[in-house]
């Protein structure tokens, strides 16, 4: 290991932390990381880098399961009160939150690209003494929303990342690219990065994760497998209501298409090339017990193992939610409201980043491939970068954790931080040459 990324790495390891305390106190879920994207933006700046942000990094059209503009607005305001900078939030308007620092060293070589996200999830943190965060003063403030996750440690990581790498500058080739996506939990937020070309130049691309499979500090994945390419929907069926008992002739009955379309949708037939999923995680109908349903909502999602296979389900679930609305007819809206690709790792780059993990002494158990967790949209960028010729792969950087991801009680063994730096600085100077 180089001794220069040690000392430069122990020396920020106290601000590595507190920056992921500080984002872990404000956690912003998928479109509306203002504060967070503010800060990374300012940090970056300071720290000489060229960066993009909002529309020049997220393509609208591509934006999947948005929320409403009141919400983004609200977001958007506390931020401000929380210390975001009000010009930069003004150019994330909409919720294009995606962030991208350049760092040219201005000499011929590669161009590395590194990806981070930023967004919390959905859930309410324990409030407990038993909960570190929450005993030590830095648990969520925000109700209804906590990193529970850990994207707080990797924009912390990206952060330290560019640190590292702005020291290290003159002793670099070529051009580094520090993603700080948005919206990954429910694979919502790559697509749009992706498709607005921000990885289009990029040789190597490397994704990081922490914990997840990986469950103890010195463990370490260099190429996650078997990720299930994915397709979110939110489906509304619009029918007609009307008196059930006196004129139920008249009403178009919503509920019922629904219920159609759950029995067929779970009636797919698999596939014998490989592992598919499909799940309706909610149904929600009705206003009366005496009024036929005019309304129903419904998530549902498909996964397979591969992208075709996915795709195979996808084009069947579609089939059968406009047939189920023709069926009984009522009109149906069919949203895609996230979405992943399935992928592998580049074997090349998968042993590059084992090779630089065993000069690392802190690494104790390197394994060159292992499983990842469910579905993940980095995908996006890890498959346009190998179909352009370059290499991708997903790093899993292990740590103790107080509860599964997801769960209200989460938390890491905070050494993860410095030694995913340390990790990712090697590996630059090792591919930047």
């Amino acid at each position: 290991m180089t001794l220069k990324i040690e000392q430069l790495v122990q020396k920020i390891e106290p601000h590595l932390i507190a920056m992921r305390r500080d984002f872990h106190r404000y956690p912003e879920p998928g479109w509306t990381e203002f504060r967070t994207a503010s800060f990374v933006v300012k940090r970056l700046k300071e720290l000489q880098f060229d960066v993009l942000y909002g529309g020049e990094v997220v393509k609208e059209e591509a934006m999947m399961g948005v929320p409403s503009k009141e919400e983004l607005d609200e977001s958007a305001k506390r931020a401000i009160s929380e210390g975001a900078d009000p010009e930069i939030v003004a150019a994330m308007a909409g919720g294009k939150t995606g962030v991208v620092g350049i760092l040219d060293t201005g000499r011929p070589g590669p161009t590395l690209g590194f990806r981070v996200d930023m967004d919390a999830n959905d859930v309410d943190e324990a409030k407990d003494p038993d909960h570190r965060p929450a005993r030590e003063g830095f648990a969520s403030t925000h109700h209804g929303a906590m990193h529970a996750c850990g994207h707080d440690a990797h924009t912390a990581i990206g952060l330290g990342l560019a640190e590292v790498l702005a020291e290290l500058k003159d002793e670099l080739k070529g051009k580094i690219k520090l993603v700080f996506q948005p919206a990954e939990e429910g694979v919502r937020g790559a697509r749009a990065m992706a498709e607005a070309g921000v990885v289009d130049d990029v040789d190597y691309m490397i994704g990081v994760h922490v914990g997840v499979t990986c469950k103890k500090l010195g463990e370490l994945i260099c190429g996650g497998t078997g990720f299930l390419a994915t397709t979110k929907l939110d489906v509304t069926y619009e029918g007609v209501p009307a008196h059930a008992g006196a004129e139920p002739h008249l009403g178009k009955n919503a509920l019922l298409a629904a219920a159609t379309a759950v029995l067929n949708l779970h009636a797919i037939p698999r596939h014998g090339e490989g592992a598919t999923r499909i799940n309706v995680g909610t149904l929600r109908a009705g206003t009366g017990r005496n009024v036929i349903p005019a309304k129903a909502d419904m998530k549902i999602e498909t996964r397979g193992v591969t992208t075709e296979l996915n795709e195979f389900m996808k084009e069947k679930a579609l089939q059968i939610l406009k047939g189920s609305a023709a069926m009984h007819d009522v009109k149906v809206e069919i949203v895609e409201a996230g979405g992943a690709l399935g992928g592998e790792p580049s074997e090349g780059l998968v042993l590059k980043v084992a090779e630089v993990a065993k000069t690392i002494p802190d690494f104790s158990e390197i394994h060159k491939y292992g499983p990842g967790g469910g579905s993940e949209d980095y995908t996006y960028f890890m498959s346009r970068v190998q179909q352009k010729g370059g290499e991708g792969t997903f790093i899993y950087v292990g740590t103790e954790l107080a509860a599964g991801h997801h769960n209200s009680r989460f938390d890491i063994n905070e050494k993860v931080i410095p030694l995913a730096v340390k990790l990712l600085a090697e590996l630059t100077l090792t591919l930047a040459k």
